[in-house]
């Protein structure tokens, strides 16, 4: 099955851009993670404000907490898709580095997917 690519854009035939099902899915976990909660008109709660941390000050607590917020909202979301086993959250300066962990159901093979935002060191 495919399914149309995230971000939207075109291929090199000049077609809506579609994707695997395991990269479906990692966009997926993408979106959950960087779309602040409001910010879809008809899901309000989706998402997980993890974009908030780039302006939070470091610490060993808020990265364990954070890691719990993701982990849930990932569960809320997607658990009918994925099983996450981790998180890991790394905040420096204006740069947000997190790991996933996770078992896609259908398939049960386990990946690992690093999401960055922010600037670059």
């Amino acid at each position: 099955m495919t399914h149309v690519d995230y971000p939207f854009h075109f291929d090199q035939r000049g077609r809506t851009a579609v994707t695997t099902d395991d990269d479906h899915i990692r966009d997926l976990i993408e979106q959950v993670l960087f779309t602040a909660a409001g910010e879809r008109v008809h899901r309000p709660s989706f998402g997980c404000g993890l974009l908030q941390l780039v302006f939070a000050p470091n610490s060993p607590e808020l990265a364990a907490a954070s890691a719990l917020l993701v982990q849930g909202a990932l569960q809320q979301w997607l658990g009918d898709l994925i099983l996450v086993e981790a998180v890991e959250i790394e905040a420096n300066d204006a740069r947000l580095s997190v790991v996933v962990k996770y078992v896609v159901r259908r398939s049960e093979q386990s990946h690992v997917a690093t999401f960055t935002h922010g600037a670059t060191a």
